[in-house]
């Protein structure tokens, strides 16, 4: 997806549509000059739906669209006749969206499978028509309730990405190119950091006709956790993945360190990161011979299967695959 077109985040203004009064209609006939109350009820106001589509990659559409309200319900009328229901505003949304208020923060729900609908904002409940007043004592009521108000708000969507492998490193560290390998995916590439400024999907194609999806997530930096460089707007797709796959560079001045600092911002950000399966590539490792592989091999950090790749040259790519489809359905 071209990175011009990817928002992850949208601040929208939603209204509800207010019930709809019930009527205070009493019976009029020819034949019955004093008929009693036939008033019917309001209709209810429209609700603010939010709906998953699995065709959606991305918040864009809605960015632009900052205002959304939904119907209001009709009154009631005579001969107990209800008020039209309001027209519900249906809002489709990326899989992984996450909505949650904009003053208190708080996060209402996540929309995670296809067709999934939560309501944002319930509309207003329709008022009661004079019908529902009347009793023994009391066979004439000329009133009836009025409809409920619609409810109102801002509302933030963030978008975490669903892949079932998110590649993790500092910027420049092959991840683009990469994934523009294993994958039908065209992300920028350059020799500079933060070539990648939004998240880039692609599906990597296996054995026998299966496959996986690839996250490839801008790159962390020392302070992410605390909103430096690209921050929390990256830090949060990784959340949704399954697998994480960490990416260090063959010419990295000590990778069991840099692999420390990218655990570190991950436990800092959140804790339960680390519990995710983690596989890690040492990339770029056109750039060794056989011996100083054999010798870079005691220095790697323990606990985390590793394999040595070449994206240009396409060294361990069936290797890394099988590492990942086996840590994926494990």
């Amino acid at each position: 997806m071209a990175e011009t077109n990817f928002v992850d985040y949208v601040k929208i203004f939603c209204r509800s549509g207010k019930g709809g009064a019930g009527s205070a209609h009493l019976r009029r006939e020819r034949t019955k000059p004093r008929g009693g109350p036939d008033g019917g009820d309001g209709g209810r106001g429209g609700d603010v739906i939010l709906r998953g589509n699995s065709q959606l990659w991305t918040l864009l559409h809605l960015k632009f669209t900052r205002h959304l309200f939904a119907g209001h319900g009709g009154s009631g009328s005579s001969n107990q006749k209800s008020g039209a229901a309001g027209k519900d505003i249906i809002v489709e949304v990326p899989l992984g969206t996450v909505a949650r208020e904009e003053e208190t923060e708080k996060i209402l729900f996540e929309i995670t499978s296809d067709g999934e609908q939560k309501i944002l904002l319930k509309g207003g409940r329709g008022g009661l028509g004079n019908t529902h007043f009347k009793s023994a004592t009391f066979q004439t009521p000329r009133f009836a309730q009025p409809g409920e108000p619609g409810l109102e708000g801002y509302f933030i969507l963030e978008l975490k990405l669903l892949a079932d492998v998110g590649l993790v490193g500092f910027p420049n560290a092959g991840k683009s190119t990469l994934l523009s390998v294993v994958s039908a995916a065209k992300p920028k590439i350059d020799n500079y950091p933060f070539t990648t400024l939004t998240p880039n999907l692609g599906i990597v194609q296996y054995r026998d006709d299966k496959s996986f999806v690839m996250a490839d997530i801008p790159g962390i930096i020392e302070g992410a956790a605390e909103g430096k460089g690209l921050g929390h707007r990256f830090l949060r797709h990784i959340e949704r993945n399954s697998v994480l796959l960490f990416m260090i560079p063959a010419d990295s001045e000590d990778i069991a360190k840099e692999y420390a600092v990218l655990l570190e911002e991950l436990r800092r950000y959140n804790p339960e990161l680390l519990d995710k399966k983690r596989v890690m590539a040492i990339s770029k490792c056109d750039l060794l011979d056989e011996e100083l592989t054999d010798a870079m091999r005691p220095l790697l950090p323990g606990g985390i299967p590793v394999v040595f790749i070449s994206s240009v040259k396409g060294t361990g790519l069936i290797s890394l695959k099988d590492l990942l489809w086996r840590a994926i359905n494990s």
